[in-house]
């Protein structure tokens, strides 16, 4: 089919247009319920781009707000199971990017974005989120100095969490076998960078932590820009270290 042609929907029920009779009309219900399907596959997994303009937090936790841009507005929930992962608490005038659904509001008819996923935009609300986190774990004791081990002077076994084909796993190795030759190494693989290394690092970690033979561990890569290294303020990995 070319991008000019269009075919109608089919509908559960007939019209009566094929035959010349009058066509019978929707309900209201019935109505939506066709436009609900349409968004339904259409629209089931989408990100939006925009700035929060209205902002509310129910007492049952579920979050309403408004999301715009210069030309157009949308209104958005995020259930409390959703909002429970937020890191930072958004406020009006925030540039996000949310991820999630588009539907309609049964009773009311109302087009909304159903989000199950929100992250700020830009330096200033990525460090604002990263503060928001160091506080909150804090506030746990994730900090606490009673939590910390020292290092042992002469580690025999280093385990070692980085990708294997980056230049930080030849660094390190290099630099193991200068100072201590005896120095046994556990390499556990993975991702380092991306959507997908916080998880990559914590299921790393954990081999580590049931293998139970290494000393320390070193969780590294070889450098770059601050959001090559956001892997490792996620609060996932934070808790994986600590724990």
């Amino acid at each position: 089919m070319s991008p000019a042609e269009h075919t109608s929907p089919e509908l559960p029920f007939e019209t009566g247009l094929e035959s010349g009779e009058p066509q019978r009309p929707l309900s209201v219900s019935q109505l939506i319920g066709l436009i609900a399907d349409a968004f339904d596959r259409e629209f089931a997994d989408v990100a939006v781009a925009g700035e929060i303009s209205k902002w509310t937090v129910a007492a049952s936790g579920h979050c309403y707000f408004t999301l715009s841009d210069e030309d157009a507005r949308i209104d958005a929930v995020m259930w409390r199971s959703d909002a429970a992962r937020l890191r930072i608490e958004p406020q009006v005038g925030d540039e996000v990017v949310c991820r999630g659904k588009v539907g309609v509001y049964g009773p009311q008819g109302r087009m909304q974005l159903y989000v199950t996923t929100l992250r700020p935009v830009g330096w200033g609300a990525a460090q604002r989120a990263l503060e928001e986190l160091k506080r909150k774990l804090a506030a746990e004791g994730l900090f606490a100095e009673e939590r910390k081990r020292p290092l042992p002077r002469f580690p025999a076994t280093v385990g070692v969490v980085t990708s294997r084909a980056g230049a930080a796993l030849h660094d390190i190795l290099t630099t193991i076998a200068r100072r201590s030759r005896g120095t046994r190494v556990l390499i556990s693989p993975a991702q380092v960078q991306g959507e997908e290394a916080p998880a990559s690092i914590v299921a790393a970690l954990k081999l580590l932590a049931e293998d139970g033979s290494a000393d320390v561990v070193i969780v590294g890569r070889g450098g770059g820009a601050s959001e090559d290294l956001a892997a490792f303020n996620d609060e996932r990995v934070v808790r994986a270290v600590a724990s």
